[in-house]
Formats: C-alpha cells, structure tokens, sequence
C-alpha cells in the first residue's frame, strides 16, 4: 500500500488492487436522464482536469463511478454528487466544511453501502464530488 494525502485527508490505498478492479470496465448502469447526462459528460471528459487526473491517476475512466445523484438543477446547471471507491485505508478523514470546498475538489469518506461496487475488495473508501455540470443530452432526455 501506498501512503499519501488525499483531498486532504492522509490515506492508505492499494493501487493495484484498485486498478484491477476498474480494469474490468464497470460502469455506471443506470438509465434515467439524469444518469445517462452524467455518464456522457464523463465520456466526453467534461469533468474539470483536477477530478480527471485524479481518477487517472487510480486507472479509473470518469464514467466508472459508483454512485451518481443528481440533487437539483437551477440556473447554475446540474448538481451531482458522485463517487469512486478506492481499496485501502483512511488513515486520518477531514471533515469537509464550506472552508473546506475552497480548497478541494472532493472529500474521502466511508461509504457502507456497496451502490455500483458491491464486489469491491475490502477494505476501501470512496471519493466523493459536489459539482455543477451542465446537461448535455436533448431537454426531452429529462
């Protein structure tokens, strides 16, 4: 296992198990609008290149999350939250705060619950995005 400092909290991962988990090709699966907008936005790599290069850097495609919500729309575009399991450890979570999202990106966290990974090597942790994406799809897609 690796050590290293991640979206500010100090974790353990172990990077092979973690790649040839994502080396299968799982994606994302499921098919309402909001999904299917999120999955062409991360297909066409049009996440900002802090969260690409960070998922690159695992041997994760963006459209490998395991989990994805849309939480609202407004003016602004689309707000997703959406994470990535990653086998090892958090040695020290920060607790995010609005502080906290000036300086990141995302946050590591505990997720118990298996979404889109329920096969995932044990232990893990995920990594986990707030962000405001636009919709790509046709209105009718909605």
């Amino acid at each position: 296992m690796i050590k290293q400092d991640l979206l500010g909290s100090m974790a353990e991962i172990d990077l092979e198990a973690t790649k040839e988990w994502y080396s299968r090709g799982n994606e994302w699966a499921c098919e309402c609008g909001h999904c299917r907008n999120f999955l062409e936005l991360a297909r066409n790599i049009q996440f900002p290149q802090q969260v690409t290069k960070l998922l690159e850097s695992f041997g994760i495609r963006p459209e490998q999350a395991t989990y994805v919500c849309q939480l609202y729309d407004d003016a602004e575009g689309q707000h997703y939250q959406f994470s990535y399991r990653i086998a090892g450890n958090l040695v020290k979570e920060t607790k995010a705060d609005a502080a906290f999202y000036t300086e990141y990106i995302g946050h590591c966290c505990h997720e118990t619950y298996p979404y889109g990974a329920p096969d995932f090597p044990e232990p893990h942790f995920d990594i986990e995005f707030f962000l405001t994406l636009p919709w790509m799809l046709d209105e009718s897609d909605k």
